[in-house]
């Protein structure tokens, strides 16, 4: 469904969605150099190079995954309730991303403090610089995404979107997403490879 009051472009697309997608674009190029970076680091290094189990909280950090993964179900259900005209469904929908992604970054700044404590830090190793460059550019992709989700939630409060004009509610959707799976990704490639 096409928001009534949409900017439409020559090309007949939504200049807000096609500004969004060049964003994106720009941020698939930002992380493949950092997971590009971290691959040809990790295979260049293997004799040094740690099992992460023994470094990192696999089972903390699969929780933290799937909360991310939560809070994506949670955007689309309030991305869906807008579409119906049900405003309270997208208001519960957004409340959820926000606590979910706050949840997330409060795991994750819980790591961190416990792998402080034990000695790994982005100067310990070439382990640790990946790893908190990789997971830490990710976490701040979150907290401007629960920014943007709170800037939304409000809005929604507000009256803001209907079942004609929900753009808004689109737009945080993609990239939360985006960042829903490039956590995925690092996941996979940081903790269980």
């Amino acid at each position: 469904m096409q928001s009534s009051t949409a900017p439409i472009g020559r090309l007949g697309i939504d200049s807000r969605k096609l500004a969004i997608w060049l964003f994106l674009a720009s941020e698939i190029m930002f992380f493949t150099g950092l997971i590009g970076s971290y691959i040809v680091l990790r295979f260049a290094n293997l004799e040094v190079w740690p099992v992460p189990s023994t470094v990192l909280n696999i089972p903390l950090t699969g929780i933290n995954t799937f909360i991310l993964i939560c809070s994506s179900a949670t955007l689309v259900l309030g991305l869906a309730s807008v579409q119906k005209g049900y405003k309270e469904g997208l208001q519960v929908g957004m409340f959820l991303t926000v606590l979910l992604g706050s949840i997330f970054l409060a795991i994750q700044m819980h790591e961190y403090h416990l792998l402080v404590e034990e000695g790994f830090t982005i100067s310990s190793s070439i382990f640790g610089s990946c790893f908190f460059t990789l997971t830490g550019f990710h976490g701040a992709h979150v907290f401007a995404g629960v920014i943007w989700l709170i800037v939304i939630l409000i809005k929604s409060l507000r009256g803001k979107y209907t079942p004609e004009d929900f753009a808004g509610v689109e737009l945080v959707g993609l990239y939360w997403h985006f960042v829903d799976l490039v956590w995925i990704i690092l996941f996979t490639i940081l903790y269980l490879v």
